[in-house]
C-alpha cells in the first residue's frame, strides 16, 4: 500500500502540483481498497492525515498538544519552524494553505467514501446475546459468522474505560480463540458450554452472536466493524 509520511505536506520542496499528485496517487491506491470493500487500516490511515491537516491549519501554535502522539518531537519541530518560516514568507504561506485546503478536500471525500461502506456493513450486522449475560459482560466471546458459510469464527473480548477530554469511552481487546463449523452438534449454546468447560477462567462469560447473510473480507472490514458495533450494543444496553 502505499503510505504518506505523517508531515508529507511539509517534506522537502513545497509545490501545490507535486504536492497534489503525491496525495492523488496515495487516494487512488485507497479507493482501490474500498472497491474491494477493505477498510482498515486504509480509513483509520486517512483519519489520522485529515486530522494532521486540520491541526496544522487551525491549531498551529499549539501543535504539541493537537497533534497526534504518533507524531515525534522532531516531526512537530520540523512543523513549528515551518511555521515560523510561513510567518515572514507569504508565498510559502499560500503555497501551503493551497495544498492543505486541497488535500483537505479531497480526504474529506474519501472518508466519506469509506464511512459509507462502513456503515452498510455495519447496518447488515445482526447482534444477539448466546443464553443469559451476566452482570458483568465486560469480558466475554463473540462468534462472527457472515454469508451462507457455516464456519463461527470465536473470539475473546475485553472491554475497558478510558477517558478522553473529560469524557468516557470504551475499547475493546479482542483474541481469536478458534472456528467452529457450526451444525446440528454445534450450536452457539453448545459452542457456549464447550467455551466454559475448556476456559475455566471465564466460568460465567458473556456471549454474544454477530452475525450477517453477506460476505465481507474479515480482518479488514467484518471484524473491525463487528468490534466497534459490539462495544456500541453492550453500551446501549447498559445505559
Amino acid at each position: 500500500m502505499k503510505t504518506l509520511s505523517e508531515t508529507w505536506f511539509a517534506d522537502g520542496y513545497i509545490d501545490f502540483e507535486l504536492k497534489k499528485y503525491t496525495l492523488l496517487a496515495y487516494l487512488q491506491e485507497i479507493h482501490r481498497h474500498f472497491n474491494e470493500n477493505k477498510l482498515y487500516p486504509q480509513l483509520a490511515d486517512i483519519i489520522f492525515h485529515y486530522n494532521n491537516l486540520v491541526a496544522f491549519r487551525e491549531n498551529k501554535k499549539y501543535l504539541q498538544e493537537h497533534f497526534p502522539k504518533k507524531l515525534t518531537g522532531v516531526q512537530i519541530e520540523r512543523l513549528q519552524v515551518l511555521y515560523e518560516q510561513m510567518i515572514g514568507d507569504d508565498q510559502l504561506m499560500k503555497e501551503l494553505e493551497e495544498i492543505i485546503n486541497y488535500a483537505t478536500q479531497e480526504i474529506r471525500q474519501t472518508i466519506c467514501n469509506g464511512t459509507e461502506i462502513y456503515e452498510f456493513v455495519e447496518d447488515k450486522l445482526v447482534i444477539f446475546p448466546v443464553g443469559l449475560v451476566p452482570l458483568d459482560n465486560c469480558e466475554g466471546y463473540f462468534f462472527l459468522s457472515s454469508g451462507s458459510n457455516s464456519d463461527t469464527r470465536v473470539y475473546q473480548y475485553r472491554l475497558s474505560f478510558f477517558e478522553k477530554h473529560d469524557e468516557k469511552y470504551r475499547s475493546i481487546r479482542t483474541e481469536y480463540i478458534d472456528s467452529w463449523a457450526r451444525n446440528l452438534v454445534n450450536t452457539y449454546e453448545n459452542i457456549k458450554a464447550e467455551l466454559i468447560r475448556v476456559k475455566t477462567g471465564l466460568p460465567n462469560p458473556a456471549v454474544y452472536s454477530i452475525e450477517t447473510e453477506l460476505k465481507f473480507p474479515v480482518e479488514e472490514t467484518l471484524l473491525p466493524v463487528a468490534k466497534r458495533s459490539l462495544v456500541r450494543y453492550i453500551s446501549n444496553k447498559a445505559a
